[in-house]
């Protein structure tokens, strides 16, 4: 008998198998309007190679990305696969940097998300005033904008604003999440990009209208009730899968 079977855990991730959850990612990141041109990144590290993740090739367009044009480089902001393919810099200056100083997670997002972006330039950040936003309380850090470029310097002030947190706000920039896997952090952009958005509407409303019952008592029983019991417990895979379907509305990321 397989010895994953008689151990109850689940067989080692292939590359194939990432490679389609990341093309996936980039696929629906497109389809929900969370691409910025040819810009932004989805990152996901290959199993079995420490060291080493998937990015987009430089030029294509979300919507464009499958399994096997997915580029493969490592942290030191090198192309792995011999490819030759051209990777944006700024792949390797954020990504880079985080999947050195987390091996622990697989996927990367850093995205210009609408809703992301304009609640990157709010000081007081994400609020705990959605069932949204809960899952992300307290599991927020902020990095300071720093300009464009993104030296050694400030690759290791943003890792350490991350610390073991499940993302970042990049103030005036944008957000960062990780995941386990592919699929949490995806979900966990997705929960983020709606609970910015949540805030933001009821930020265009008169104070009267706003946290009828206060940020407190849905902080207290949303906590209880489940999305802190452990930390990215419930989106580590793809409870999203209706998501998935993309076959029919974008054929061919698989390829």
């Amino acid at each position: 008998m397989n010895q994953h079977l008689n151990t109850g855990q689940r067989p080692p991730r292939t590359e194939r198998e990432v490679r389609i959850d990341l093309a996936a990612a980039y696929r629906m990141a497109a389809q929900n309007g969370w691409d910025d041109t040819i810009y932004t990144h989805l990152s996901a590290s290959v199993p079995g190679e420490p060291g080493h993740y998937l990015l987009n090739p430089f030029g294509a367009t979300f919507d464009e990305i499958t399994a096997s044009s997915l580029v493969k480089v490592n942290v030191r902001g090198e192309v792995a696969d011999g490819s030759g393919a051209r990777v944006n810099p700024s792949g390797f200056a954020i990504h880079g940097a985080v999947h050195a100083a987390r091996p622990d997670v697989e996927c990367v997002i850093h995205l210009h998300t609408p809703w992301g972006v304009a609640l990157s330039m709010l000081p007081e950040g994400l609020q705990p005033t959605s069932q949204y936003a809960m899952r992300l309380h307290r599991r927020l850090g902020r990095h300071a904008y720093e300009g464009l470029a993104l030296g050694a310097d400030e690759q290791r002030r943003l890792v350490a604003d991350l610390g073991a947190l499940d993302g970042l706000i990049l103030d005036n920039h944008g957000p960062l999440v990780v995941g386990r896997t592919v699929a949490e952090a995806w979900m966990l952009m997705h929960l983020l990009e709606r609970a910015a958005q949540a805030q933001l509407r009821a930020m265009w409303q008169p104070p009267a209208a706003r946290c009828a019952r206060g940020e407190q008592t849905l902080a207290a029983r949303t906590w209880r009730g489940g999305w802190a019991t452990a930390p990215g417990g419930k989106l580590a895979t793809w409870n999203s899968r209706p998501l998935l379907r993309l076959d029919r509305s974008a054929p061919g990321y698989r390829d």
